[in-house]
C-alpha cells in the first residue's frame, strides 16, 4: 500500500486524507497543537473566540455532501445572523442570512470540525516538518533534525510560502507556488461583562482599517458571555504584520470603537492574533498541483481562493487525481 505523508492538518489536508485513507497508508504532520488550520478557536474563560474562519457556505454538491454527516452529528449548524454593512460609522444595509446558501459554523466551536475530521487518522501534532529529501523515497525531518520516516508520496497543504520552503526547485510546480502571494490579517478578541446593544451579529466594514466585526457569542452553542471578534483589512495587516502587538491591538480597538460608537477600551478581555497567511485573491490557476514523476503534490485554499469551500475542493481534487492513478494493489502509477 502506498505510504503518503501529508504536511498540514487544515481542511485541505484533512479532506485529502479522508478520501485517501481507505486506499493508502496516511500520516499527517502539523506544527500546531490542534487540527483545522484557520478553523480555529481561542478560549479565554468565560469567553470563546473563533479567531480565524468566521463562517462558511456550501454552494457545490460535493461540499454539501461532505458536510452533511457533520450537520447530522451536530458538528456543524446554521448561523442565521443579522448582517449589516457599515461605511465608516453608518449602517448602509441590513439583512438576515437565511437564503439559498446558509451560513454555517462549527459547534460548539469552529475547531470542532477539524477534531471531527481527525478521528481515526494518524496525526502527529506539534511536529514541524522542516526538510524533505527524495532518494528512492521521500524522507522527512522535523525542526529538531529528527527523521519522521520515509514515504512514497508527499502532499504539502501548508500556505504557499511555507510549501515553497519544502518543495525542491526541480519539482515541476515549484515556479507556480513561487508566484502565489498570500495576505495577512489580524484578529482582535474582546470580551465584556455586559452585552452591547448592537443592531447586527456580523458586519462588513468599509473605509476603515478593520474589515469585519462578529458578535461571536451570537453563534449557536457559544458561551452567553458577550464577545466580539474583529478582523483587520488584509492591506493594513500586510503593512503592520511585524509591528508591536500592543500597538496593533490599540489601533484596531480604536477603529472598532469609532465604527460602532461604543468605547471598547474597557473590555474585560482583550487579545490579538496575527495571521501571516490568511487570504488570497481568487486564482485562475490549478485547483491543486501534482508532479507524478517526483511523487509530490500540493493543495490548499491558496490554489483557488481563501475560503473553506476552496480548501475542500483543492484537497478533494488532489485525492481524486491520485485515486485515478492508483492500481488495484494500492500503488499510485506515475
Amino acid at each position: 500500500m502506498t505510504r503518503i505523508a501529508i504536511i498540514g492538518a487544515g481542511l485541505s489536508g484533512l479532506t485529502a486524507a479522508q478520501f485517501l485513507k481507505d486506499f493508502a497508508d496516511i500520516t499527517i504532520f502539523d506544527k500546531s497543537r490542534g487540527t483545522g488550520g484557520r478553523m480555529a478557536t481561542r478560549r479565554a474563560a468565560p469567553y470563546s473566540f473563533d479567531h480565524g474562519t468566521q463562517f462558511f457556505t456550501a454552494k457545490s454538491k460535493a461540499f454539501q455532501s461532505f458536510i452533511a454527516p457533520q450537520i447530522h452529528a451536530g458538528v456543524i449548524e446554521r448561523w442565521d445572523a443579522r448582517f449589516a454593512q457599515i461605511e465608516i460609522n453608518k449602517i448602509t444595509s441590513e439583512s438576515i442570512w437565511n437564503g439559498n446558501h446558509p451560513h454555517y459554523v462549527g459547534t460548539p466551536t469552529m475547531s470542532t470540525i477539524g477534531k471531527y475530521l481527525s478521528r481515526e487518522l494518524n496525526i502527529n501534532l506539534n511536529t514541524r516538518i522542516s526538510k524533505i529529501n527524495k532518494t528512492s523515497q521521500w524522507q522527512l525531518w522535523d525542526d529538531k533534525n529528527k527523521s519522521q520516516g520515509t514515504y512514497d508520496w508527499v502532499i504539502t497543504t501548508t500556505p504557499a510560502s511555507q510549501a515553497l520552503e519544502l518543495v525542491p526547485e526541480w519539482v515541476c510546480f515549484h515556479p507556480k507556488i513561487k508566484e502565489v502571494k498570500m495576505k495577512a490579517c489580524f484578529s482582535l478578541m474582546l470580551g465584556f461583562n455586559e452585552a452591547l446593544p448592537l443592531k447586527f451579529d456580523a458586519a462588513h466594514i468599509i473605509g476603515r482599517d478593520i474589515s469585519w466585526i462578529t458578535v461571536n457569542s451570537s453563534k449557536p452553542r457559544r458561551p452567553d458571555n458577550f464577545s466580539l471578534l474583529i478582523h483587520s483589512t488584509n492591506d493594513w495587516a500586510d503593512a503592520h504584520i511585524d509591528d508591536n502587538r500592543k500597538f496593533v491591538e490599540e489601533h484596531l480597538c480604536d477603529q472598532t470603537s469609532d465604527t460602532i460608537g461604543y468605547d471598547l477600551s474597557k473590555a474585560t478581555h482583550r487579545a490579538i492574533h496575527g495571521w501571516r497567511f490568511a487570504n488570497i485573491d481568487k486564482s485562475n490557476s490549478d485547483t491543486c498541483h501534482i508532479d507524478p514523476d517526483a511523487q509530490i503534490a500540493a493543495c490548499g485554499d491558496w490554489c483557488i481562493q481563501g475560503r473553506i469551500e476552496a480548501a475542500f475542493h483543492s484537497g478533494h481534487e488532489l485525492a481524486t487525481c491520485l485515486l485515478q492513478k492508483m492500481n488495484p494493489t494500492g500503488e499510485i502509477n506515475a
